[in-house]
């Protein structure tokens, strides 16, 4: 897929653990570019973090809140981590896609088990009853829609990833 050059910025989409906001911040730094991190738009806008958001008003409360974020992005010229959940909000990656390439960081289950510790504290936007397999698996169909790019980063460093972030983009911008 050719990517326009008049997208300014790169969002990164994938499972909570698959390095979006570690390697968002390097490539941001290696591109010149800003980087947001997503999440952090809702907590600041919040005021508390995204697990408190859950345990008192439900998993739905912070997918909406999450989609007016991303409904309310407007920035150029930035490095974008998203969370995890942001493609269940089609009108919010709409939003996104209109000025952005999206890479999504495709990480296995077994190396997104084994960053993970916190999984139950760490504000992920699912149903209670629902595995870490099942939302996998869920996730996967919404990350591959929206997906410019996709970086399989299962035997790669962040460093490396970036690096294929870079050349994936150039690549596509030659013409």
């Amino acid at each position: 897929m050719k990517i326009p050059t008049s997208k300014s910025n790169i969002v990164l989409i994938g499972m909570p653990g698959s390095g979006k906001s570690t390697v968002g911040v390097l490539l941001a730094k290696h591109l010149a570019m800003e980087f947001v991190d997503t999440d952090i738009l809702i907590q600041t806008r919040e005021n508390r973090d995204l697990q408190s958001i859950m345990d008192s008003e439900g998993y739905m409360a912070l997918r909406q809140i999450e989609e007016e974020v991303l409904l309310d992005f407007d920035r150029t010229h930035h490095v974008v981590s998203t969370g995890g959940s942001a493609p269940y909000s089609q009108k919010g990656m709409e939003n996104l896609c209109k000025n952005s390439v999206v890479v999504f960081l495709n990480v296995s289950i077994p190396v997104l088990k084994s960053r993970i510790t916190n999984y139950e504290s760490r504000g992920i936007a699912k149903p209670d009853h629902q595995s870490f397999e099942e939302l996998f698996e869920e996730r996967q169909v919404l990350y591959r829609r929206y997906a410019d790019i996709t970086i399989n980063s299962d035997e790669i460093n962040q460093d490396e990833v970036c690096e294929a972030i870079t050349k994936a983009i150039e690549k596509d911008n030659q013409v």
